[in-house]
C-alpha cells in the first residue's frame, strides 16, 4: 500500500467521478482508475460500486474513507512537525545563564521574544558561570547561553554583545552616604565592600580594584559573593556599599537605595554565546527574535 492510493481512494470517494478526481489530483485518468483497481485487489474489498462514470462508496467504502481520511491527517501533521523541527519552530533548546541575566531582566526579555516566534519550543534553563557556559558550549551540554564579558576567544564559538549596562553605586538606606547629594570618590574611599566575584577569573578583583584606584578611592572589599540577591541582601544590613548593574535596579528591595555616579563609567556587558557549527535549529529562531544577524 502506497500513500497515493490513499489520496487517490479521497479523491474519487468526494468527487464521485474519476475524471473530476484526475483534475483534482492533476494526474491523467487511465492511471488514477488503474491505481483504484490494485488498491482494491490489495485490500481484497470493492470500494466502489460502478454506475457507467459514476461511482458510490460501498458499505465497506465508506468505513474505509473515514480511516484513510484520519490516516492521511495524521501524516500531513508528521511532514508539518518535521519541517516545523527542521526550522526550529518546535522542539527543545538548553539556555545556560549568568544571575546577572536573570536578575535583570535580559534573559527573560530575549526568551519571550524566542517565545512569541515559536510558542511550541521548550525551554531548559540552566543556571552557569560564564566559564561553565562556555565549556558547556564546547561540550554539547547547553545549546546557547548569556554570559558576561568572556576573558578568552573559543573560535569554534560565536558571540553577540547583547548590553552594555551601566552601573549604579548601591547601599543602605541607613548609610551616611543617604543624605549626601553629590557623592565623590573621596567619600567611598575605606568604605566596607561587597563584591560580586567572577568564578574562573581570577584577576576581577586586581581590575576592580585598580578601576576604583582610577576614580580616586580604596574600598575594603569585606564580603565576596556569587549572586545579585545575595549582594543586595548585605547592603540591605548596612554590611557594606557595592556596586549594581543598571538593569538590576527592577528588584524591589526594600532598605536599598540606588544612586547613579557620574564619574563612575564602567559597565557590565552581557554576551549571547552559541556554537558556530551545527547549532540546533531552535537557536537560528532565537537570534532571529534577538534581532542578530549572523549571516
Amino acid at each position: 500500500m502506497e500513500i497515493r492510493h490513499l489520496r487517490y481512494f479521497v479523491a474519487v470517494a468526494e468527487c464521485g467521478l474519476v475524471t473530476k478526481a484526475a483534475q483534482q489530483l492533476h494526474v491523467s485518468q487511465p492511471p488514477l482508475s488503474r491505481a483504484i483497481r490494485e488498491f482494491e485487489d490489495e485490500l481484497g474489498v470493492d470500494l466502489f460500486s460502478r454506475h457507467k462514470q459514476r461511482l458510490t462508496l460501498t458499505v465497506v467504502g465508506e468505513v474505509l474513507l473515514e480511516e484513510a481520511k484520519t490516516i492521511l491527517s495524521r501524516i500531513n501533521g508528521f511532514k508539518l512537525r518535521a519541517e516545523a523541527l527542521s526550522h526550529g519552530k518546535y522542539g527543545r533548546i538548553r539556555v545556560g545563564y549568568v544571575d546577572g541575566a536573570m536578575q535583570g531582566g535580559i534573559l527573560s526579555a530575549h526568551l519571550r521574544g524566542l517565545s512569541t516566534r515559536c510558542p511550541s519550543v521548550q525551554v531548559d534553563l540552566m543556571p552557569l558561570s560564564t566559564e561553565a557556559q562556555l565549556r558547556a558550549l564546547s561540550d554539547g551540554m547547553i545549546d546557547v547561553g548569556i554570559v558576561y564579558t568572556p576573558r578568552s576567544q573559543d573560535h569554534e564559538l560565536a558571540t553577540y554583545k547583547l548590553l552594555s549596562d551601566d552601573m549604579v553605586l548601591t547601599y543602605s538606606v541607613h548609610d551616611e552616604l543617604a543624605a549626601n547629594p553629590d557623592i565623590r570618590p573621596a567619600d567611598l574611599d575605606g568604605g566596607a565592600w561587597i563584591a560580586v566575584s567572577r568564578e574562573g577569573d581570577s584577576s576581577w578583583r586586581d581590575r576592580f580594584a585598580s578601576h576604583c584606584a582610577d576614580a580616586g578611592f580604596h574600598p575594603d572589599i569585606r564580603y565576596e559573593v556569587t549572586q545579585l540577591s545575595a549582594m543586595l541582601g548585605l547592603v540591605e544590613t548596612g554590611a557594606g556599599r557595592a556596586f549594581v548593574q543598571t538593569s538590576a535596579t527592577r528588584m524591589q528591595v526594600p532598605g536599598v537605595e540606588f544612586r547613579p555616579l557620574p564619574w563612575w563609567t564602567h559597565t557590565v556587558d552581557y554576551w549571547l554565546a552559541w556554537r558556530k557549527r551545527n547549532p540546533v535549529p531552535v537557536v537560528e529562531q532565537l537570534l532571529i527574535a534577538s534581532g542578530i544577524q549572523t549571516g
